[in-house]
C-alpha cells in the first residue's frame, strides 16, 4: 500500500512538472527576446523623458535662469578692473602735482573722468557688504 501511494505521488509530481514545462514553453513562444528588448528600450526612453521633465521643473523660474555663472564672473572682473583703473587714474591727494609747461599746439589728451553709474555704486556697496 505504501508503495502504491508513493508511485501515485511520483506520477502526480511528474504530470505536474510536464504541465508546468508545457505552460512555460507556451509563454516563451508568446514572448521573444526582441519584444523584451523593445519593451526595455521604451521603459528607458520614458524614464529619460521623466528625468528631463523633472530637471525642467527644478530649474529656477524668472530672470535668474537666464544668467550664466561664467559670464557673471567675467563681468564682475571687468567691473573690478575698470574700478581699479579709475582709482589709478585719480590724482594723488597727498601732494599737489606741479604744473607742466607744454607748448600750445601739443596739449596731452586726458581721458575724461568717468562718472560712476548706479550699477557700479551698487556693486561697490555689495562688495563692501561681502568684505571683498
Amino acid at each position: 500500500m505504501i508503495m502504491l501511494e508513493g508511485a501515485k505521488a511520483t506520477t502526480e509530481t511528474v504530470d505536474a512538472l510536464r504541465t508546468g514545462a508545457a505552460a512555460m514553453k507556451a509563454m516563451q513562444k508568446a514572448t521573444n527576446i526582441d519584444d523584451v528588448d523593445k519593451t526595455m528600450d521604451e521603459i528607458n526612453e520614458q524614464t529619460e523623458n521623466m528625468k528631463q521633465i523633472q530637471e525642467a521643473l527644478s530649474a529656477p523660474i524668472g530672470a535668474a535662469a537666464d544668467f550664466d555663472e561664467d559670464e557673471l564672473e567675467a563681468e564682475l572682473e571687468e567691473l573690478e578692473g575698470a574700478e581699479l583703473e579709475e582709482q589709478l587714474l585719480q590724482p594723488a591727494t597727498t601732494a599737489p602735482a606741479a604744473p607742466v609747461q607744454v607748448p600750445a599746439g601739443r596739449q596731452p589728451a586726458r581721458p575724461a573722468p568717468q562718472k560712476r553709474t548706479a550699477e557700479e555704486d551698487e556693486l561697490a556697496a555689495l562688495q563692501a557688504d561681502m568684505a571683498l
